[in-house]
């Protein structure tokens, strides 16, 4: 069994956004009990990670180094067409992840204990992104 769908993430601006639940729902409707679920970012500026999801400091801490990594308004980058952030939200991108493969059982996402999966904004400004989910594995019964 195949299942896919777009899961449409609006942000506020740079910073991780948590999307585990809805992806979770999507995984119960699909009614796939042993799989994979798949999750794709349709940008070359936002991400998808997994990260610790108990402590927020955590995806801050995240933040601050990538601010230090890849700092806006760099005088190295030539692409600046949107602005100052715009080449440092393509590297941020890079260097984390525009798709993960995460494992399905009983039905549910098998996350571990502290686990959650965000979309990671690297754009300074408001965007609306689009998740591809792609859902495999055998139903329950």
């Amino acid at each position: 069994m195949i299942a896919q769908e777009v899961l449409s993430v609006s942000t506020r601006g740079r910073g991780t956004y948590e999307i585990t639940a809805e992806v979770e729902r999507r995984v119960r409707a699909a009614g796939v009990h042993t799989g994979l679920c798949h999750c794709f970012v349709q940008h070359t500026s936002a991400s998808l990670i997994l990260c610790e999801n108990a402590d927020p400091t955590v995806r801050r801490d995240l933040e601050a180094f990538l601010c230090r990594l890849v700092p806006d308004g760099d005088a190295r980058f030539e692409h600046s067409d949107e602005g100052p952030d715009d080449m440092p939200a393509h590297l941020r991108a890079i260097l984390t992840k525009t798709e993960l493969t995460l494992p399905i059982g009983a039905g549910r996402l098998a996350l571990g204990t502290w686990q959650g999966l965000y979309l990671y904004e690297h754009r300074t400004r408001a965007h609306r992104r689009q998740v591809v989910l792609t859902i495999s594995g055998e139903a329950a019964g």
